[in-house]
């Protein structure tokens, strides 16, 4: 049996890296994973929330901008994320608008990854050590499939998870006076 070997990307042939499709990849010790289509469910978590956060940021005057999908980050030396959503800076908001390709070399102020089916461990093991290490301060994990959204607050270096569920208001560092229920965010 002939094994292939897999290529293996430099961070700098990722960010150039074109296939003619309007298929995303994510970046991971090398590698390009692609990004399948979303769920409707994570579609539509994802839109609730993108509104959401945007309607918060306006109504505290803030020049943030929350991104969808299409904004990544890179996590390592040959690493590189595309959250479901960012909250992008004042600066980080101004300085992609010069970038070929959209991806951050300092931490969004917060990350969201919605599960899907088959891909719980990257964001619950994978994910949250990388956004550690990459010092994003606020890490969101809206789980669908088992009804919670875990907050995690870096303290340290490290995560630290409150989990939420059913009615419970979500507890936001970031957005402390935002008012959203588990309920209202998987009924999106």
């Amino acid at each position: 049996m002939i094994q292939t070997q897999k290529k293996i990307y430099t961070f700098a042939e990722y960010l150039n890296y074109h296939d003619g499709t309007d298929l995303k990849y994510e970046l991971f010790n090398g590698e390009l994973i692609p990004m399948p289509p979303a769920s409707g469910i994570h579609a539509l978590i994802l839109v609730f929330l993108l509104n959401q956060f945007n309607a918060e940021i306006q109504r505290l005057g803030l020049n943030w901008l929350a991104m969808p999908g299409n904004v990544g980050v890179r996590t390592g030396e040959t690493k590189s994320r595309i959250p479901d959503l960012v909250i992008l800076s004042e600066v980080q908001r101004e300085s992609i608008r010069t970038m070929s390709s959209a991806v951050l070399e300092v931490p969004p102020i917060l990350a969201v990854e919605i599960v899907s089916p088959g891909n719980s461990q990257d964001d619950y093991r994978y994910k949250r050590s990388e956004y550690a290490v990459r010092e994003i301060p606020e890490y969101w994990i809206v789980d669908p499939i088992q009804s919670k959204v875990s907050v995690l607050l870096l303290v340290e270096g490290f995560y630290e998870v409150t989990e939420f569920t059913g009615n419970q208001v979500i507890i936001s560092q970031t957005f402390p006076e935002l008012t959203l229920t588990v309920e209202q965010v998987l009924a999106a």
